[in-house]
């Protein structure tokens, strides 16, 4: 069995239409996000750096690893968040 459709969803969908999808992302809407992780990777790589001398490397290992699995999540929700954000549909 078969469910119909929303009526809200119904009240604005005009019969024929058709929609173009434009995206007006640029590179420099997304560079301070990418400058941001940069620093976060070479913060984490000083660190591990700064920690491999110690009388335990592994630590060194681990708390990169762990900032680069830890940050990553929170830019991949900023970029999907500012490609969604840039995305047009426009009518024909």
């Amino acid at each position: 069995m078969t469910s119909p459709m929303n009526p809200i969803a119904q009240q604005n969908v005009p019969k024929g239409n058709s929609y173009a999808i434009t995206c007006n992302l640029t590179f420099g809407d997304i560079y301070g996000q990418v400058l941001a992780w940069m620093a976060v990777i070479f913060v984490s790589l000083a660190a591990g750096l700064g920690l491999m001398g110690s009388s335990r490397p592994l630590f060194a290992l681990v708390g990169v690893g762990l900032i680069l699995v830890l940050s990553l999540p929170f830019l991949l929700f900023a970029f999907v968040t500012t490609l969604l954000n840039h995305i047009e549909l426009d009518p024909k």
